[in-house]
């Protein structure tokens, strides 16, 4: 039974940073860890985060890995426990946010991270213990500050999901100011990133209108703007427009996600130095094309609506206009351009048959179906 909720208290402004230390009064936050990284600490926006706390007592752990670790978790837990800190603010982009909601869990619950992952039956093992969070996005992509879910590599190697209400932000200040200046390229995977989560819940065979209208309307958001705010990291409104994208596709993947993520997810795994935003940009046109099949897509015209929403004349014109979008943004061809290997289909495969996504694709796919998406992806 399709279970609806939405979903927690959302700042969304230019300077809405400003609003972090009322916010940390109304959850209660009275000692905060600082969850980010050292890009964004080195782009000055961790500062005007901090700067924004004022006299808030805070620590900062700014070694989040590119894809967060389960060993990168128990480290920011032990800077969490020396410093006594009762709260978590994520600043950065979703592997902060996933990061710290790892960090909510395995500073209040016993046991391996991987306890808690969705595949091992571990989201009813989250309770309401968890430690509160505020997240600030500072990249436009995955929408983790509105999402019950985190991704993280946990010590076996494997990339899993964690999903629980309870690990929804209990704020989420969507700041497009922070996003000026973002590099052109962590633009673009970032962006295709929000489009993905628009169109793979869009095409999900789940009973949720409500995720459906915030879908379509992310995408035609997103998918009017991305080459703007790629062009020139200074327009605000183009900035605006894919924050809003960002946080509409996490508001609505609720409803469930598909095969582009259990490939995503799957070969991130296997390489965790490969992007989740493009690696999610390859993968889209096969999956497009594989789910054009399924029964669901097909009686609600539901890639005829995508078309639309993308300003395009038919809907079997979508995997192809992807592509032109990824040449458009300066994003890689295929996945051999990022070095991925055939050598690597069969873990992916497996890892992809696994993971949480694969049940919620419209169309249930086979170990050969995934074999030939990677394969067109290449």
């Amino acid at each position: 039974m399709p279970f609806i909720n939405y979903v927690t208290q959302i700042q969304f402004d230019f300077g809405a940073v400003s609003l972090l230390p009322q916010e940390c009064e109304r959850i209660g936050i009275t000692r905060a860890l600082v969850v980010t990284d050292a890009g964004v600490r080195a782009a000055g926006v961790l500062q005007r985060a901090l700067d924004a706390l004022g006299t808030l007592p805070c620590a900062v752990f700014d070694q989040t890995p590119s894809n967060p670790t389960e060993a990168a978790v128990r480290a920011a837990v032990e800077v969490l426990q020396r410093e006594r800190c009762d709260g978590l603010i994520a600043v950065g982009g979703g592997s902060s946010i996933d990061l710290a909601k790892g960090v909510a869990i395995a500073a209040t619950h016993p046991g391996p991270l991987k306890t808690y992952a969705t595949i091992e039956g571990g989201s009813p093992k989250i309770t309401a213990a968890v430690l509160p969070l505020i997240a600030v996005p500072t990249t436009s992509g995955t929408g983790s500050e509105v999402a019950r879910g985190a991704i993280i590599i946990v010590d076996d190697g494997r990339k899993l999901g964690f999903h629980s209400w309870h690990l929804v932000p209990r704020a989420a200040i969507c700041d497009p100011d922070l996003t000026l200046g973002l590099p052109p390229l962590l633009t673009a995977a970032t962006g295709m990133d929000a489009i993905a989560h628009c169109m793979e819940t869009f095409m999900s065979a789940a009973f949720n209108p409500p995720a459906d209208g915030i879908a379509l309307d992310g995408l035609k958001r997103g998918w009017a703007h991305i080459e703007r705010a790629t062009r020139d990291g200074s327009d605000r409104e183009a900035r605006r427009q894919m924050m809003s994208a960002s946080m509409q596709g996490a508001m609505a993947f609720q409803k469930g996600l598909g095969c582009v993520h259990s490939l995503s997810h799957s070969l991130g795994g296997v390489n965790p130095k490969l992007h989740h935003g493009t690696l999610n940009a390859m993968f889209l046109p096969a999956v497009v094309r594989f789910n054009a099949e399924a029964e669901p897509v097909r009686r609600e015209r539901r890639l005829e609506r995508m078309a639309h929403a993308m300003g395009l004349a038919s809907a079997s014109d979508i995997p192809e206009a992807i592509r032109d979008m990824n040449a458009r943004l300066g994003l890689p061809r295929g996945l051999a351009e990022m070095g991925v290997e055939r050598a690597w289909f069969d873990k992916v495969i497996a890892g992809a048959l696994a993971d949480h996504c694969h049940a919620t694709n419209p169309r249930l796919a086979s170990a050969e179906d995934y074999r030939e998406m990677l394969e067109a992806s290449m």
